[in-house]
């Protein structure tokens, strides 16, 4: 079977014979996969392992320059590539934007939303949820939170989807230097004005709560307050998208758990973490660079020698879970890593676990009878290093 589809079996061994590999990926850049739950555990949380790209090899700098997660030249200051104390100060700036209570705050928003899309699709008795359901759910909501008008949404849900799309190009089709798309450019160029514009008249959005966001005479810089918004687009609309598309995927190749979810809409919750542990919406973390030699599972890793951690086989370790392979959404013990762990650990996971229990409430309620269209080894998946998630995922159910 393709890795793409399912990585699991390979990781599996991995695990067994070479929990520390190197690999390349398809631009050039390399590096060593870690792949036991206990040692990416460990590393997600280790002082010692940089995120800064600075500290990776030249050769392997020059490799990655342009992307939005390594190119420090642009949109690159942000909480992925910056190590304390200065992810120390970014963390704590825009911790007093992102609050909990704004999450909160938008939960009407993503039930009328879920609801207005569910409108669209239950009449018909066939979707395909990605692009029609879970996709558009992940942009409107990101719009809500930043405060883009509603007349700018449908051309923001373009620009997103060509981000989106040069984030997983290969190194055939990738872009050289700091070229970009057209829709890129005009998504950035967008979000300064958006910024610049809501100096002028401000309003209540995320935005909003970054450019006041303060800590006694600190703030963001300009370059701070895009990049974080540039990483709000990718970690914001993926997380959600593959949560939902993985998570309804899983459900449908086991009938006997949806059902019993049917039956127990209160397990919607536990349901949740297992989604993000058996198919989560990540492959593996973003590099890291070690700051001195470390040594794990008997290997030792050279200072700057980059390492990718993968959190898709930490989740599947049976070294930590029991029946690590079998999907079940009434696991009690699931301390998966799928949101990471440590400094890092993911700042939206609380806006992600509000909007998947909505969408999977409202798919369970509105979508008796629901199959996929097509046999599983038809669907395809994203290529991409970091991002694990469906291309689409057509369905039937009972209108």
């Amino acid at each position: 079977m393709d890795f793409g589809a399912d990585p699991y079996p390979e990781y599996a061994w991995l695990r067994a014979e070479e929990p520390v590999r190197q690999v390349m990926e398809g631009r050039g850049l390399y590096g060593l996969l870690v792949t036991r739950y206990e040692d990416v555990r460990k590393l997600l949380s280790d002082p010692r392992m940089s995120k800064d790209p600075r500290n990776a090899p030249l050769d392997w700098q020059e490799a990655g320059k342009g992307r939005p997660l390594e190119d420090r030249t642009g949109l690159g200051t942000h909480l992925l590539t910056t190590d304390p104390p200065e992810h120390t100060r970014l963390r704590r700036l825009v911790s007093t934007a992102f609050t909990a209570r704004r999450v909160e705050g938008l939960r009407v928003q993503v039930q009328d939303i879920t609801d207005g899309l569910l409108d669209a699709i239950v009449p018909r008795g066939r979707a395909e949820l990605v692009t029609e359901f879970a996709f558009p759910l992940a942009i409107t909501v990101i719009c809500e939170l930043l405060g883009v008008p509603k007349a700018d949404q449908d051309v923001f849900r373009q620009w997103t989807k060509d981000f989106r799309r040069w984030t997983n190009t290969d190194s055939a089709q990738a872009d050289r230097g700091d070229a970009r798309p057209v829709g890129l450019r005009d998504l950035l160029e967008y979000l300064t004005r958006l910024v610049d514009k809501r100096r002028r008249e401000p309003a209540d959005g995320l935005v909003d709560a970054l450019i006041a966001a303060r800590d006694a005479d600190d703030r963001l810089n300009e370059a701070e307050l895009l990049s974080m918004l540039s990483l709000l687009l990718v970690g914001g609309f993926e997380t959600t998208v593959n949560l939902i598309g993985n998570g309804t995927l899983a459900l449908l190749r086991h009938p006997d758990q949806l059902a019993r979810l049917r039956e127990r809409p209160d397990l919607v919750d536990s349901a949740l973490e297992e989604m993000l542990r058996y198919d989560g919406s990540f492959e593996t973390s973003t590099w890291r660079f070690p700051l001195e030699p470390v040594e794990i599972a008997g290997t030792r890793i050279e200072k700057g020698h980059p390492v990718l951690l993968s959190l898709a086989s930490a989740n599947r370790d049976g070294a930590k879970f029991s029946a690590p392979d079998q999907f079940d959404v009434t696991r009690a013990d699931n301390a998966h890593v799928a949101f990471g762990r440590g400094a890092h650990f993911c700042l939206g996971a609380p806006l992600a676990r509000l909007e998947g229990r909505i969408a999977f409430d409202g798919l369970l309620r509105r979508l008796p009878g629901l199959a996929l269209s097509v046999p599983p080894e038809q669907l395809r998946w994203q290529r991409s290093l970091t991002i694990r998630g469906l291309e689409a995922l057509p369905v039937t159910f009972d209108a």
